[in-house]
C-alpha cells in the first residue's frame, strides 16, 4: 500500500542485623576511605586473601549479607557478619532506612539535614568528624532534591488518605520553599483537584504505601555513598545483569525463561522459525496487514481486495470474511478481549466487528480521508481512530460510538498506537514526527521530529519504548520517558510503499520488519544485529508482520503477492 493512500522488601531486623561502628572498630580497628569520605570498615577474622577472584572481599562480603537479609535467612547472615567481621550498614544508615519506610519524615529530615551540614563542616576542615547520626553522602548529592523526593511522598500519601488541608500545607510550606524541579512541583499542585481515582496515574506514583517508600529508598539512596548504604538488591540487580548479557549474545533467544545461573547460555538457531509452514492464499489481492489475537488463537488479515479475514490458528480455517468497506483496508486492530477487531479502510470508514459472530456493530464515517489505523484503550470500553484527515486526524470513541474526544492538530496521521499500560497515544505524522499524547488527559507530552516520514509505531509490552519505521529505510528504537534514540536497525529496503515493523519473540527480543525487496528481515533488539534475511514472498511488498504472542515458533507475513505465509 502506498504511503499516501522479584522485587522484595529491603527492610531489616533489628535484632543482630547492623553491627554498631564501635563493634566494627573493635574487631579491627580499621578505617577505609571512599570518594574523599572516610568510614568504619572491616578487615575480617580469618587470614583469607584480600580479594575474592580479583574482587573486592568486603564489597562481595557485604552483598552477600544484604542478599541473605533479603531471602529470609537471617540467622546466616548475621553468623556471616560476625564471623567476617564486616557490617551491613550503621546505625545512622538503619535509622534512616526506618524512618523512610516508617514515614517517620520529620526523623528522615534531621538525618538528612546532620548529613549534609557534616560534610559541609568536612570539607571546610580537610577532615571528617565520625557521627553515628550522620550519612556518608555521595559524590553530587542534592540536599534540595532529597528532601524534595522525602515531602513528594508524605504529600502523595497524604491525597492517598484524602487530607488536602495537610496536604496543601506539605505543598505551600515544605515543597515550594525548596524551589527544586517547579515543572514538578506544579504538576503536584494540580493533583489537589485530580479525582481520587486519577491520582496514581496522573502523579505516575504506585500508591500502596509499603512498594512507594521501598522506591523512595532505592532512590534516596543513589544519593547515599554506596560504602555505607548498599543499593537494594544488589545481587539480584547483578545477577539480572549476566542473564541479560547472556541473552544480548544469544542470537536466537527466543523464549521467555531466562538463562540458567548454572551454565553458559546459547540457543539453538534449529529452534527459530526460519521456514514457511502454511501459506494462506484466500486473497484475491495484495494484502496490506495482518495481525494475531492477543491469545494467539486466531489470526486477522487484510488487504486491497476489500476484504477482513479471521483464521482459527489450529487449523487455518476462514472463520469469517468481513466484507462490508468499499474500498482497501489497511489495518486491523484487536479489542484487549479478542472479542471484537476494528477495521480501518480507504473507504474513510472505521468499522467495529464482532469476532464471534462476524457481524458489524458500529461503522465510524466521521473522517473525510482514509481512515489509516487504530488502537484500543487497556480497558476494552474506547478506542481512537486515525486519519489522513488533517482536520479530524485523531478521533476517540466510545465501543457505543460516542465520540470523546477529538484532536484537532492539523496534520495527518498514518498509524497510532496506545501504549499497553493505558498512559499514552503515540500518532505517526506524515511531516516527518511522531507526537506522544497523554491518554488520560488528552494532552500533547512532546512531539519529536524524525529523519523521515513514519510509516509505523508499535510500543512494547512494558510500554517502555516505541519503534517507529521510517520511509528512508531505518526503524528507530525510541525511549519514550526520555525520547532518546536507543537503538538503530537497518537493511531493509523501504520509500514509497507502508511498511511495518514490530516486535517479535517470547520476550520481545527481536525487531521484525517486512520489506519491498520482497522479504523479512529480523534483528536482535539489544544488540541491533541481524539475525535473519528470509525470503518470504514471490514478488512485491512485504507489507506487515505479525509474531503470535503466543506461539514464540511462529509469526506471519502479508505480502503484494496476495499469500500470508505462516
Amino acid at each position: 500500500m502506498r504511503a499516501d493512500g522479584l522485587s522484595t522488601a529491603n527492610g531489616f531486623s533489628s535484632n543482630g542485623v547492623v553491627s554498631t561502628p564501635s563493634r566494627k572498630a573493635s574487631l579491627n580497628g580499621q578505617s577505609t576511605v571512599t570518594n574523599g569520605r572516610s568510614h568504619t570498615n572491616g578487615a575480617g577474622k580469618s587470614s583469607a586473601s584480600p580479594s575474592y577472584f580479583g574482587h573486592n572481599r568486603e564489597e562481595v562480603t557485604r552483598i552477600l549479607i544484604q542478599s541473605l537479609y533479603e531471602l529470609g535467612y537471617n540467622g546466616a547472615a548475621s553468623l556471616l557478619s560476625s564471623e567476617s567481621g564486616y557490617e551491613l550498614e550503621t546505625e545512622s544508615v538503619a535509622t534512616f532506612r526506618k524512618a523512610v519506610l516508617g514515614g517517620r519524615w520529620a526523623e528522615a529530615e534531621r538525618i538528612l539535614i546532620l548529613s549534609f551540614r557534616s560534610d559541609a563542616a568536612s570539607q571546610r576542615s580537610g577532615q571528617k568528624s565520625p557521627s553515628e547520626e550522620t550519612l556518608a553522602l555521595a559524590e553530587g548529592a542534592d540536599r534540595n532534591e532529597m528532601l524534595f523526593l522525602l515531602r513528594q511522598q508524605k504529600f502523595l500519601e497524604l491525597l492517598e488518605a484524602h487530607d488536602l488541608g495537610a496536604a496543601l500545607t506539605v505543598l505551600r510550606q515544605e515543597l515550594t520553599p525548596l524551589n527544586h524541579d517547579i515543572e514538578r512541583l506544579h504538576a503536584l499542585s494540580s493533583l489537589l483537584m485530580c479525582p481520587p481515582e486519577l491520582l496514581r496515574d496522573q502523579a505516575v506514583w504506585d500508591g500502596p504505601v509499603s512498594s512507594s517508600r521501598e522506591r523512595l529508598l532505592d532512590e534516596l539512596s543513589k544519593s547515599i555513598s554506596p560504602s555505607v548504604m548498599i543499593p537494594q538488591h544488589r545481587l539480584a540487580i547483578l545477577l539480572d545483569t549476566v542473564k541479560q548479557s547472556q541473552i544480548n549474545n544469544c542470537l536466537y533467544h527466543n523464549t521467555a525463561e531466562p538463562p540458567s545461573l548454572y551454565s553458559n547460555h546459547m540457543c539453538d538457531r534449529n529452534d527459530f522459525p526460519l521456514d514457511i509452514s502454511v501459506n494462506l492464499t484466500q486473497h484475491s489481492d495484495e494484502v496490506w496487514y495482518c495481525e494475531f489475537s492477543h491469545d494467539g488463537t486466531k489470526l486477522v488479515t487484510a488487504g486491497k481486495d476489500r476484504s477482513v479475514l479471521i483464521y482459527d490458528t489450529s487449523s487455518f480455517a476462514v472463520l469469517h470474511r468481513l466484507a462490508d468497506h468499499g474500498d482497501g483496508v489497511a489495518y486491523v486492530s484487536w479489542s484487549p478481549d479478542d472479542s471484537k477487531v476494528i477495521s480501518c479502510s480507504q473507504d474513510k470508514k472505521a468499522r467495529v466487528w464482532s469476532v464471534e459472530t462476524g457481524r458489524c456493530l458500529l461503522t465510524i464515517n466521521q473522517h473525510r480521508q482514509p481512515v489509516t489505523a487504530a488502537a484500543w484503550a487497556a480497558d476494552g470500553e474506547s478506542f481512537v481512530t486515525a486519519s489522513l484527515d488533517a482536520s479530524c486526524q485523531l478521533g476517540h470513541w466510545s465501543v457505543r460510538g460516542q465520540p470523546l474526544y477529538m484532536w484537532h492538530g492539523g496534520f495527518r496521521v498514518q498509524d497510532c498506537a496506545i501504549s499497553p499500560d493505558g498512559r499514552r497515544l503515540v500518532a505517526a505524522d506524515t511531516e516527518a514526527k511522531i507526537h506522544v499524547y497523554n491518554f488520560l488527559t488528552h494532552e500533547e507530552e512532546y512531539c519529536l521530529p524524525l529523519p523521515s516520514k513514519p510509516t509505523s509505531v508499535a510500543i512494547s509490552r512494558d510500554s517502555r519504548h516505541v519503534l517507529v519505521n521510517l520511509q528512508e529505510g531505518e526503524i528507530q528504537l525510541v525511549d519514550m520517558e526520555t525520547t532518546a534514540v536507543v537503538r538503530h536497525f537497518r537493511g531493509q529496503k523501504q520509500g514509497e510503499y507502508v511498511i511495518r515493523s514490530t516486535f517479535g519473540g517470547a520476550a520481545e527480543n527481536f525487531v521484525i520488519s517486512g520489506s519491498e525487496d520482497s522479504r523479512v528481515y529480523i534483528w536482535h533488539k539489544e544488540n541491533g544485529t541481524l539475525v535473519e534475511t528470509l525470503d518470504g514472498h514471490v514478488a512485491g511488498c512485504v507489507n506487515s508482520i505479525s509474531w503470535n504472542p503466543a506461539d514464540p515458533g511462529m509469526f506471519a507475513s502479508a505480502g503484494d503477492d496476495c499469500i500470508v505465509r505462516m
